[in-house]
This record gives structure tokens, C-alpha cells and sequence, in this order.
């Protein structure tokens, strides 16, 4: 048996050492950013407004802060995830996070306060996300390595079903001061088992180095308009989806739903987005990507339209569910659809591209939403989110003028976990 063969039998035991490694990823990643700060950001809004008379946009302007502070420091994290090992990088960001967190607590009536402290969130967040797990997990990973992408995935999924719920508790019973101090706890909980568990396999990662990789160069596809298609999609897609999610507890419960019921669909949202994930990644290979992401925009767009009209607590758990396929799903498609047209050679220049146009979307969305709520007299008029939802269709017409010029003789990776697999192959290096 060659020492390949060995490692793939390795996987297949409960004893391999992988294992292990995914567990405490897969609880990082339940902790982490994703799944805590957009998941209860709208949880607090009323208490703070009650407390210190700020307005939504001005509120909205600190989310927006983070979402730029993740796209503006995430190739520097990626690149000393290269240099070090994962822990050096992980469990400082997990510690800077959760004490950001905490001091939420201590707010005072200064708003600058708040806003640097989102600074601060932003500077950890990739540092906690999968985004610092998955290139550890993949060395660990090759005969089920779509397998292990898919756990890790999940977990920011199950992390905002829980714990926007227990956030909401925590208010009602205990104040909104209890409930950030609660949340840096949370955020805690990955750092033991990632400081125990969390590295990179010693051996080289089973990548495949006996072909060169084709695709496009950066100017080559940045003169194509599907690149810019993409782009704009992105950009729509993430303005609709952060304008709504950063506020949707508070729109819900000013329409007539109860507070813990808008809660519920926070979760909702997130749950069905790990079903979407795990239905796009079945069928991508099987059905034309352009079409099963024409439909997942479509399902994005056609919730935002629910809640826009949601006064009762099921309108509002279809709504969230809906939209929740939708947006789960289409974080798949997109990287799948920049290796298709664009190939290799240069996927993660152009995925970080991306990036770049999802932090303008989400940053300018709560921003807006903010706006229209202060210039309204301090109300979420349901015109508000049917805008939101024009704004999601127009990026599902825009995705009916791609076409299938996908470069040649191109390998046709697995979903979320093909394009991690081919970032890696264009130029990552295991420590």
C-alpha cells in the first residue's frame, strides 16, 4: 500500500486524527463572527435607541464599518495563515473578538465608543470564521475532504439558529449590557479546543502539482462582462441582504410580530441556509450552475418580498425561511461560477475581487436602510423592503445575461468546497 493510499484509508477512521481537527473547527466556527454579529446586531437597536436616543443610520454606519474592515484585511490574514501555523493567527483573533465583544457592555452615550469597538470586531472577524479553519481542515482532508468543507460550513449555520434566541432571552431578562457581556463568553467557547486541536497536517496537503492550472489572467477576465455581471450581482445581492438582516428584529416586531418570535426567524434564516447549502452542493454538477443561481436569487428576492408584508409571526417565519435557501445557497454558487468562467490560474485575485464588491453592497445597505428609517420619523415603512426586494430581482434579470462561455477543459469542483480546493491549488502552501 503506497503512503497515499494509507492517508485515504486513514480518513476513514473514527480514530484519524482529522477528526478531531474538524470537531474544534467546527466549534470555532459555531462562535465565531459570522453566525453572532450579523445574527444579533438588529436585536439591539431598539434597547440602544431606548438608551442613548441614536439614530439607525448612525447605528447601521458601525455595521457597515465592520463589513469593510473584513474585506480590507482578509488577503492579510490568508497570507499569514500561509507563514504561521493556524493557531498563532486564530486564537489571538478569537481573544480580541470576544473582548470586543464583552466591552459592549460598558457602552456609554458616546457613539464613537461603539464604533471603534465594531472596528476592532471587524480587524478579528475572518480571524475566527471559517475563513481561518477551512485551509487547516483541507490539509487534514482529501478522500472526504467535500465531506469536512461541508461540517465546517455548518457551523456558522447552527451558530445563528442558537444564539440569536438566547440573545433575545438575555435582553428581555437580563438587559442588553448582560447580553454583549453574555455573547464574549460565547465567543470563548472555541478558543480550548482550538489551542489544544487546530493545525496544520505535517505532512504536505494531497494537492494535485502535475498540471499547470488554466484559466484567465486578472486583465483578461476583468475585461469580461461576466466578471463585471458577477460583480453587480454581488453588489445588489449583499446591499438587499444586509440592509434587511442587520434590521430585520426591528422591522418585525414594529409590524405587529412579537419580539421573540422575530428572534425565531433570525434562526430560521440561518437554518434554512444550511438546507439550501446542502441542496446546491447535490446538484451544482448536475444542473446548469447559471440557472441554479438565477433561482437562488429569485428564492433571496421573493423573501425579502414576504417580510416585506410579514405582520403575523408565519409570514414572517416563511419569509425568513425563504430568504434563508436563497442567501445559504448563493454563497455556494458565486466562487463556483468564477472558476467555471474564469479558471485557476488566478480564482482567489479575482474571488478576493468579490469580496471587495460584497462589502460595498453590505456596508451600503444598513446604511440606507438607517437612512430611509430616520427619514421616515423612526419607522420601517414596508415600501422600505419592498425596495430591498426590487433591488434582489434586479440582480436576478441581471443573472439572465451570463452565459456558458466557461473556460475549457476546466475541473468541475464540488460546490463550496471545490472552490476552497481550487483557491488552494492556485497558490496555497501548507505550513
Amino acid at each position: 500500500m503506497t503512503r497515499t493510499s494509507r492517508q485515504r484509508a486513514g480518513e476513514s477512521s473514527i480514530h484519524y486524527a482529522g477528526w478531531a481537527v474538524l470537531g474544534a473547527a467546527f466549534v470555532g466556527v459555531l462562535v465565531s463572527f459570522a453566525p453572532i454579529v450579523p445574527y444579533t446586531f438588529s436585536l439591539f437597536l431598539d434597547p440602544l435607541h431606548a438608551a442613548f436616543g441614536w439614530k439607525r443610520e448612525a447605528m447601521g454606519g458601525a455595521f457597515a464599518l465592520a463589513a469593510i474592515t473584513v474585506a480590507v484585511v482578509s488577503p492579510l490574514i490568508g497570507i499569514l495563515l500561509d507563514r504561521f501555523p493556524p493557531r498563532r493567527i486564530i486564537l489571538p483573533a478569537i481573544l480580541a473578538f470576544a473582548v470586543a465583544l464583552a466591552s459592549l457592555s460598558r457602552l456609554g452615550p458616546h457613539i464613537a465608543q461603539f464604533y471603534v469597538t465594531f472596528l476592532v470586531l471587524g480587524l478579528a472577524a475572518n480571524g475566527t470564521a471559517q475563513f481561518a479553519y477551512t485551509r487547516t481542515v483541507l490539509t487534514w482532508f482529501s478522500k472526504h475532504r467535500g465531506f469536512a468543507l461541508a461540517i465546517l460550513l455548518t457551523g456558522s449555520g447552527i451558530g445563528s439558529i442558537l444564539i440569536p434566541p438566547i440573545t433575545e432571552w438575555t435582553i428581555q431578562h437580563h438587559g442588553w449590557r448582560s447580553a454583549w457581556f453574555m455573547l464574549g463568553g460565547i465567543a470563548l467557547l472555541g478558543l480550548p479546543l482550538t489551542a489544544m486541536l487546530v493545525r496544520n497536517r505535517p505532512e504536505k496537503p494531497l494537492i494535485r502539482t502535475n498540471h499547470q492550472a488554466a484559466g484567465m489572467t486578472v486583465a483578461a477576465a476583468l475585461r469580461t462582462p461576466a466578471f463585471w455581471i458577477l460583480a453587480i450581482i454581488t453588489i445588489l445581492s449583499a446591499f438587499s441582504e444586509n440592509g434587511l438582516v442587520t434590521n430585520l428584529a426591528a422591522m418585525l416586531t414594529e409590524h405587529g410580530v412579537i419580539a421573540a418570535t422575530a428572534a425565531l426567524a433570525l434562526s430560521l434564516r440561518g437554518g434554512a441556509g444550511i438546507v439550501g447549502r446542502l441542496g446546491i452542493g447535490a446538484a451544482i454538477d448536475r444542473v446548469s450552475p447559471l440557472r441554479i443561481q438565477t433561482l437562488v436569487l429569485a428564492l433571496a428576492a421573493t423573501g425579502t418580498l414576504i417580510l416585506a408584508f410579514a405582520g403575523t409571526g408565519p409570514m414572517a417565519l416563511l419569509g425568513a425561511a425563504v430568504l434563508g435557501v436563497g442567501l445559504g445557497s448563493e454563497a455556494d454558487v458565486m466562487p463556483y461560477l468564477l472558476a467555471r468562467y474564469f479558471g485557476r490560474k488566478h480564482f482567489s485575485v479575482l474571488y478576493g475581487l468579490t469580496w471587495t464588491a460584497y462589502a460595498i453592497g453590505g456596508a451600503a445597505g444598513p446604511l440606507w436602510i438607517g437612512h430611509m428609517y430616520d427619514s421616515a420619523g423612526g419607522f420601517y415603512r414596508p415600501r422600505f423592503i419592498i425596495d430591498l426586494a426590487g433591488v434582489a430581482f434586479a440582480a436576478v434579470i441581471l443573472s439572465l445575461f451570463l452565459r456558458s462561455t466557461f473556460v475549457p477543459e476546466e475541473p468541475q469542483p464540488d460546490s463550496a468546497a471545490g472552490a476552497v480546493e481550487l483557491a488552494l491549488e492556485t497558490g496555497g502552501t501548507s505550513d
